[in-house]
């Protein structure tokens, strides 16, 4: 990972409605420092408790991947589109793996745990019917992490790798469903911390072989 950064901070702008309830997913950037601490940035807000909690408190997608969806769709992605907190630049978060720990600025420190799994807000947030699960299959979904040390974050920040597991299970296959068993298997035994919902895939697919 080279020059690797935050291009844009973002948090919760306005609530907007959704398909069954408020949604939370307009993000816009914000001028920094923001507080980042276990659940999340100061000034963001989850109105769904399945889109937030400790294993869900940074939602991270890249600048590359947005462009992607940009060339795709003919339309610009600004930052925060998506709903994500922090819009990145030389970061392949896509091939993040599960597991895989940042380092963001000076002192946060963030732990990927799993996909973005998108729902109808999504789709209507862009105006596109079903776009949540094209969105899906693609795997450029972003990465959910988790908050192992608080700390500030602002636009222009350095993105460091910590720690990259040895397993090959990234985000996009994950996504995707593109793995094979003995990769699961792989990442179950990798000894790596993985949640309730990544267990259970994982498991299942590797249950499989």
């Amino acid at each position: 990972m080279t020059d690797a950064a935050v291009r844009t901070v973002n948090v919760l702008y306005a609530l907007r409605d959704g398909y069954f309830h408020r949604t939370a997913i307009d993000k816009r950037p914000v001028r920094g420092p923001v507080r980042v601490g276990w659940l999340g940035l100061a000034g963001d807000q989850q109105v769904d408790r399945r889109h937030g909690g400790l294993d869900r408190a940074v939602y991270v997608y890249a600048d590359e991947d947005a462009d992607w969806w940009s060339a795709r769709l003919g339309r610009e992605i600004p930052p925060g589109l998506f709903g994500e907190n922090l819009r990145t630049t030389g970061l392949d978060v896509t091939g993040a793996r599960v597991g895989e720990q940042w380092r963001v600025g000076d002192d946060l420190k963030l732990e990927v745990r799993g996909i973005r799994t998108p729902c109808d807000n999504l789709a209507l947030r862009m105006g596109i019917d079903g776009f949540h699960l094209a969105f899906l299959r693609t795997g450029r979904v972003g990465a959910m992490c988790r908050v192992l040390s608080e700390g500030d974050v602002r636009a222009g920040d350095a993105i460091q790798s910590l720690v990259r597991p040895s397993h090959q299970v990234t985000l996009g296959r994950l996504a995707r469903g593109d793995v094979t068993p003995e990769q699961m298997q792989e990442l179950l035994d990798s000894g790596v911390p993985l949640t309730s919902s990544v267990r259970t895939k994982a498991s299942r697919v590797a249950a499989a072989s």
